[in-house]
């Protein structure tokens, strides 16, 4: 699934950095994406939702806020309240170039800020919030030890998740001034709300008072066992897949797009997901796949192996290969299994075999016939069997033409 890439003008006037995920077909809808505090739009969370609703057929926009990231300007600048100003700049930016985002999505403080910029993009439909605070000012118990010498001196240093960052009292009197509850009462939009009960940053009682607070429709999903950062692969991907599902309910998917050419050959795009060493999506026109590789190999086992598809898309061939030629001959046919194994053998091992040194694929192929068939019937089944299009092409010569390609 491609990525674009660009800048947008944020309400400070800075450059800010963006990226937009974009399914291999027209997007069913568009969504925003705000990340946590002093995170940025690719950490993990952000980026694995982001491609995971992508692979749903939903695009999603995810932007560093002013001095974060690849963004310009200085993070001691930005207040809540510039992050909400930013937020309606981005679904501006989508507005007047693709189209207005009608799904929402807010992360940690980031939840807060997409709170309290929803009301003012108009489009939006459904709003998601993950670990959310219920109060902005809930985010300076990070730098708790510090919140004097902040207004004391105006603006102070202090470390957050190992890095450096200058906080200002501008910042402390913004969030206190923040009433979100306001904000979360008049929504009058879908709201899911998503929560760790385990979550030691943003306790589940924020998760409680904004539900409460909200008006139907909304909606409550426990993050079970999921750290604030939702580190774990399983969790973001858990999360998009339930943004998804729910959001369908609110928007208007997008017109189908225009039929695609029967004759043109469908192209297959593969591209790494960065959600683990191996992890893949596959694009097949409309269809979205998963591939991995087990545990034992080093994966986490998400998604069948290449080899897995391999014997996957010869196994297809053979059934559907048989069933044509049932069908045609009107053959009391009813149903094809076909099981499939790959393995490497010793070349010395085959007395067919042309190569008789090192090593060769083997794949074992066992296909079981049900039916009211006799023997010739069966036999028939069986040469046809070798004669599907996939095992044709795996027996004979293979050309593979690879070329590298600008992004």
């Amino acid at each position: 699934m491609p990525t674009e890439r660009f800048q947008f003008t944020g309400e400070g006037g800075h450059q800010l950095s963006a990226a937009l995920e974009l399914p291999d077909g027209e997007p069913v809808a568009y969504a925003l994406f705000a990340h946590c505090f002093t995170c940025g739009k690719d950490t993990l969370a952000a980026k694995r939702i982001s491609v995971a609703l992508a692979a749903r057929g939903i695009a999603v926009l995810r932007f560093d806020f002013t001095g974060l990231g690849s963004s310009e300007g200085e993070f001691a600048n930005s207040t809540l309240s510039s992050n909400v100003a930013d937020l309606v700049r981005a679904a501006d930016h989508l507005r007047s170039t693709r189209k207005a985002p009608s799904i929402l999505i807010g992360h940690s403080l980031g939840g807060a800020a997409i709170l309290a910029a929803a009301g003012k993009i108009p489009e939006a439909k459904a709003v998601a919030t993950i670990a959310a605070p219920s109060d902005p000012a809930h985010v300076t118990g990070l730098f708790k030890q510090h919140i004097d010498d902040i207004r004391a001196k105006g603006e102070v240093e202090v470390s957050l998740a190992g890095r450096p960052f200058r906080i200002r009292r501008e910042f402390l009197d913004d969030v206190a001034e923040h009433e979100l509850m306001k904000d979360i009462t008049g929504l009058h939009k879908a709201l899911l709300v998503m929560q760790s009960p385990v979550d030691d940053t943003v306790g589940i009682d924020n998760a409680t008072r904004i539900f409460v607070a909200a008006k139907h429709p909304k909606s409550f999903v426990s993050l079970d066992h999921a750290d604030h950062l939702l580190s774990r692969p399983a969790d973001a991907i858990y999360a998009a897949d339930v943004i998804a599902a729910w959001a369908s309910r609110y928007i208007e998917a997008a017109k189908p797009a225009k039929p695609i050419d029967p004759a043109e050959p469908r192209k297959v795009v593969v591209q790494e997901t960065r959600k683990s060493k191996f992890n893949q999506t596959i694009a097949v026109g409309p269809h979205h796949l998963v591939a991995d590789e087990p545990i034992a190999a080093g994966g986490e086992d998400a998604g069948p192996g290449p080899y897995d598809f391999l014997l996957a898309g010869l196994g297809a061939c053979t059934s559907m290969t048989m069933r044509l030629y049932a069908d045609r001959k009107a053959l009391p046919l009813d149903r094809v299994t076909v099981t499939l194994k790959h393995s490497k053998i010793y070349a010395k091992d085959c007395e067919e075999c042309e190569t008789h040194e090192g090593m060769l694929d083997q794949i074992e192929r066992d296909i079981a016939i049900d039916g009211a068939l006799d023997a010739e019937q069966r036999k028939k089944l069986m040469e046809i069997a070798d004669k599907c299009p996939v095992h044709r092409t795996l027996t004979s010569e293979i050309r593979i033409v690879t070329r590298a390609v600008d992004k």
